[in-house]
């Protein structure tokens, strides 16, 4: 009787073993597809035609507002511009292209994981402030180079700003990193806005 009741006691703790194992097993399967990237099949579709596509069409709208926009800015920034009086933080005129190049690329992106997340149906919002802040983006241009009203580009830097932050806003709720990639975007308007007030406060 005591060798049966081992017996029975030493079976109890192999099959808890086992089920232990198996737990452990599921537990990590279960942990390997939480950690799985992409489902079946979704890395082939999120390179499709269709994709590539929408990030052309997203990067040509945004580098295309960029060359509008230093279309009007080139006319001023060496005659009128250098003539204003400036901050001590103004930068200097080299790291504008550089800066604007990465936010108009980031933009761009951002704009695409909406679309390739939501689609143009859930993402209209979102995708639709996308556009309207592009607009103030180079409407700010236009009138703070074009017609030379730092004054009145204050004002519009501040619509566009609120338009950014809008987009970022709707969003965040559709994709993260589609938000995350407006931050800057978003700080660098930001202080450009700063930097206008400034230039029109010296200059008035």
């Amino acid at each position: 009787m005591h060798c049966k009741g081992n017996k029975s006691r030493n079976q109890d703790r192999v099959d808890d073993c086992d089920a232990a194992k198996e737990g452990v097993t599921r537990s990590g399967e279960c942990a390997g597809c939480a950690r799985r990237a992409w489902p079946p099949g979704e890395i082939e579709n999120f390179m499709s035609s269709a994709s590539w596509f929408w990030l052309i069409v997203f990067l040509v709208s945004s580098f295309a507002a960029g060359a509008l926009g230093s279309w009007f800015t080139a006319a001023s920034v060496s005659t009128w511009y250098v003539s204003l009086n400036k901050p001590a933080f103004n930068p200097p005129n080299w790291i504008f292209g550089p800066v604007w190049t990465i936010l108009y690329l980031m933009m761009a992106v951002s704009a695409w994981l909406v679309w390739r997340s939501a689609g143009w149906a859930d993402g209209r919002v979102a995708l639709t402030l996308f556009f309207i802040q592009l607009t103030f983006n180079l409407l700010w241009s236009v009138v703070f180079f074009g017609l030379r009203q730092p004054g009145l580009a204050m004002l519009e830097i501040v619509v566009l700003l609120a338009t950014i932050i809008a987009t970022a806003v709707a969003a965040m709720p559709v994709s993260k990193p589609a938000f995350w990639l407006l931050v800057p975007y978003m700080a660098w308007v930001a202080f450009a806005g700063v930097l206008n007030f400034r230039i029109w406060q010296l200059n008035s």
